[in-house]
């Protein structure tokens, strides 16, 4: 017998269509959890959604830095479940330009994402777990949480961000049972490095990226651990990821 210790919750994952977010949408659904795939796709949601199968899945379009589209969509999941008991902030975007080249309306976009799309979707589900005594926020940031490259400013102001929200969050939460958990991942196999040569940017070596299906079982166990503990941040890196020691 597959052992399910998610059966019976209802998680609500963003950036569901591709990379991190599908894997941890069908690793959840695998646990046995009941799965809202949001992603800016509609389709890719819906695609996503039916790989899972319609009986324990949803696909809903979502711009997670949208207010209105993230309360239509925590909606439309309460119509079908009546309950959120996890929610997973996976969507994510970058530009990979200078400062310097760099647009306000870029800017915006990486921190409405990467930021706001986050908070957004925390505020929704908080009141939620809160009426149900408790729930688990998984907010994703990265080493760029942690770490500096050229040509990310953005990227690293939207996940140094993403981390002092989470835990500030967390504070929040821990008195009415809901755990704030942040995953810091490394480099992943993922479609991210997909638009890289056409901006003349190498491509990272596969050898040091990691699957993202190893990273969505990360969550997967944040989110199974019982309930008087919290995994708080966890960092998951590529054994022979090089940035570090």
């Amino acid at each position: 017998m597959i052992e399910q210790p998610l059966a019976q919750r209802i998680a609500l994952v963003t950036g569901a269509g591709s990379g991190l977010g599908e894997a941890t949408a069908c690793r959840l659904a695998a646990a046995g959890a009941s799965v809202a795939c949001l992603d800016l796709d509609a389709d890719r949601a819906k695609r996503t959604a039916a790989a899972i199968g319609n009986d324990s899945a949803l696909g809903i379009g979502c711009d997670v830095s949208d207010e209105d589209a993230v309360a239509a969509a925590v909606a439309a999941v309460l119509e079908r479940w009546d309950r959120v008991d996890i929610a997973v902030n996976c969507a994510g975007v970058d530009f990979v330009v200078g400062v310097d080249e760099m647009t306000v309306a870029q800017w915006d976009r990486v921190l409405g994402v990467n930021l706001r799309g986050p908070f957004l979707v925390a505020r929704a589900v908080f009141p939620l777990m809160q009426n149900q005594g408790g729930g688990d926020i998984v907010n994703v940031a990265s080493t760029a949480a942690v770490r500096a490259w050229g040509n990310a400013s953005a990227y690293h102001a939207s996940k140094w961000g993403l981390l002092g929200f989470s835990r500030g969050l967390g504070v929040e939460g821990r008195p009415h049972g809901i755990r704030v958990t942040t995953i810091i991942p490394g480099g992943m196999k993922t479609h991210w490095f997909d638009r890289f040569p056409e901006q003349g940017i190498p491509l990272p070596d596969q050898q040091h990226l990691q699957d993202p299906a190893t990273v969505a079982d990360a969550i997967a166990y944040a989110v199974s651990l019982p309930r008087g503990s919290v995994v708080q941040e966890l960092m998951i890196t590529p054994l022979t990821e090089t940035s570090w020691p």
